[in-house]
């Protein structure tokens, strides 16, 4: 079921390029409990709560860099190898550009009708995504030369509440202002 190294690399390099600046939300994942996964048609982020339904808010000190965890819906397919896209248990599998050069921390986005921010904390595989998904999957994620890709995902925090769905829209509204103060993106590719 889990995919080798070298197969997963040479289907990682193979994908066409994610949409930079307009995508789409492909699944919403609410995690009520561990291991526990609920699929709300809609459903609304608050910088409060987070995604409503999901386990962020029931922690004794939520930590708003990692209100809500983003995946890429074709690496999250690549790595699933058929398995529901839903078990990895990010909030929002999309269909986006997440690498550093493209959404760096800071970046505003509008997700649905929600304003969302990207965090500078990691999100990185752990061992339940190793043993979901296989150890090369969790190594592929941290090869040198697809670190900037964010394969695994990136956090959001919520600015302004608002309603997601599958289907709903993703804009790019503002990246960070580089070092010499012109916006901080230029496009970063693992393709060969």
């Amino acid at each position: 079921m889990h995919l080798p190294y070298d197969l997963l690399n040479q289907r990682l390099r193979a994908l066409p390029p994610p949409p930079a600046d307009a995508g789409t939300v492909v699944l919403v994942v609410a995690r009520p409990e561990t291991n526990a996964r609920c699929l709300p048609e809609r459903a609304s982020v608050t910088p409060e709560g987070g995604l409503e339904g999901d386990r962020w808010s029931q922690r004794p000190a939520p930590n708003p860099e990692s209100q809500l965890t983003v995946m890429r819906a074709d690496v999250a397919r690549l790595f699933a190898n058929w398995q529901p896209l839903s078990l990895f248990g990010d909030n929002l599998i999309v269909e986006l550009d997440l690498a550093t050069a493209n959404l760096p921390a800071g970046t505003r986005l509008r997700v649905g009708e929600a304003l969302c921010e990207v965090t500078p904390k990691p999100h990185t595989g752990c061992s339940k995504f190793a043993a979901r998904f296989g150890q090369d999957a969790r190594d592929v994620t941290f090869a040198e030369e697809f670190l900037d890709a964010r394969l695994r995902g990136l956090h959001f925090r919520v600015i302004e509440a608002g309603e997601v769905a599958p289907g709903d829209a993703i804009q790019v509204l503002s990246r960070p202002a580089g070092p010499n103060g012109y916006p901080g993106r230029s496009r970063m590719s693992y393709h060969s």
